[in-house]
């Protein structure tokens, strides 16, 4: 398995028709400038890496800047791809808040009886939510070799609760888009809506969102683990989000604590991203430091980052295409790249 990956695009997956580039730098009410290389310099560094196709930069909850590059469009809604995982984890803390989930010692198979009920023996159903959001719930997936039959299965549950085991629960961080993909049902159980109607009310709503787009499976249902699509402005207020501790513009959005859980490192040794060093995990975010800089990021694959840095009161978005598995490896590094200059750029 290549280090830094995630899966593959599929055909189903089209590509964007990207329209005409956008720029805009502004500085907002009581923001600091950046220190070291201006921020308009670094982001025209951008031009030279030839997968990126925009990047957008949050302070104190204000859009700095923003570009595309490539052809693209600051208003295309840009497949986001596992960093749907974030934003999932995000809406399993809402509904927690909300009190119509139990906590994450429930099992899968105490939150999907029925799915539990069809597959006697399931090791998923032992699996607690907390191991689902920490990615050590010890099942056996493999991302290049089953991404494509879980995108494709008819029934996407039943395929999870099939998982063999691989490992002890707890034990050690795996990537698996299979368990991740049962907070989507999970939710919609506990919630008694859809998923896309959750992230609206919680979400979307709240951070002023107006534009998202959202995969389903074969089931009629949206992907937990993949398949979202929302403008690079709106990715990095994700990340702003889990920056200021689960505000948006001062009213509450999240938990403190949630926030604070999901952006710690619960699981160490996932996936580097250099130059972040100490890679970990936290509730589906990954976690490190740039530096003397502790971050979190979602991560989508071909770099798809929405990046909070709290100590700097930063917020960082990019998108890019997707390229094939291997060429990831490169196309992750040129874009973290940037984005360790933005963070440079602020000292």
């Amino acid at each position: 398995m290549l280090p830094s990956a995630h899966p593959a695009p599929l055909p189903w997956r089209r590509r964007l028709l990207l329209g005409g580039a956008g720029f805009l730098v502004a500085r907002a009410a009581g923001a600091q400038t950046p220190s070291g290389p201006a921020l308009t310099d670094v982001l025209e560094t951008g031009k030279d890496i030839h997968a990126l196709r925009a990047v957008a930069v949050m302070r104190d909850g204000q859009l700095l800047a923003q570009r595309a590059y490539g052809g693209g469009s600051v208003e295309t809604l840009f497949r986001i791809n596992s960093a749907t995982k974030s934003v999932s984890a995000v809406l399993v803390g809402s509904t927690i808040a909300q009190g119509k989930l139990g906590g994450l010692s429930q099992t899968l198979g105490e939150l999907l009886p029925d799915a539990a009920a069809a597959n006697p023996g399931s090791a998923a159903a032992g699996v607690t939510l907390g191991q689902v959001l920490t990615g050590t719930t010890g099942l056996k997936f493999d991302w290049m070799t089953e991404f494509r039959a879980l995108a494709t299965a008819t029934d996407p549950v039943r395929y999870a609760f099939q998982l063999p085991r691989e490992g002890p629960t707890g034990a050690s961080w795996t990537y698996n888009d299979a368990a991740v993909g049962l907070l989507s049902p999970i939710l919609e159980r506990a919630r008694g809506i859809a998923l896309t109607e959750i992230a609206r009310q919680d979400l979307f709503g709240p951070l002023g969102i107006d534009a998202f787009e959202w995969q389903r499976d074969r089931a009629g249902r949206p992907t937990s683990y993949a398949g979202l699509r929302l403008r690079v402005a709106d990715l990095a207020k994700l990340a702003w989000l889990m920056a200021d501790g689960g505000q948006w513009q001062g009213k509450r959005v999240l938990p403190a604590d949630w926030v604070a859980q999901s952006t710690r490192q619960q699981v160490g040794r996932a996936w580097p991203n250099p130059p972040i060093t100490d890679a970990g995990y936290g509730f589906l975010w990954f976690t490190g430091r740039y530096k003397d800089v502790p971050v979190a990021w979602a991560w989508g694959y071909g770099a798809q980052f929405a990046l909070a840095a709290p100590s700097l009161r930063l917020a960082v978005a990019t998108a890019a295409t997707e390229p094939p598995p291997q060429q990831l490896p490169a196309q992750n590094a040129a874009v973290a790249g940037l984005v360790a200059r933005i963070l440079d750029a602020f000292g």
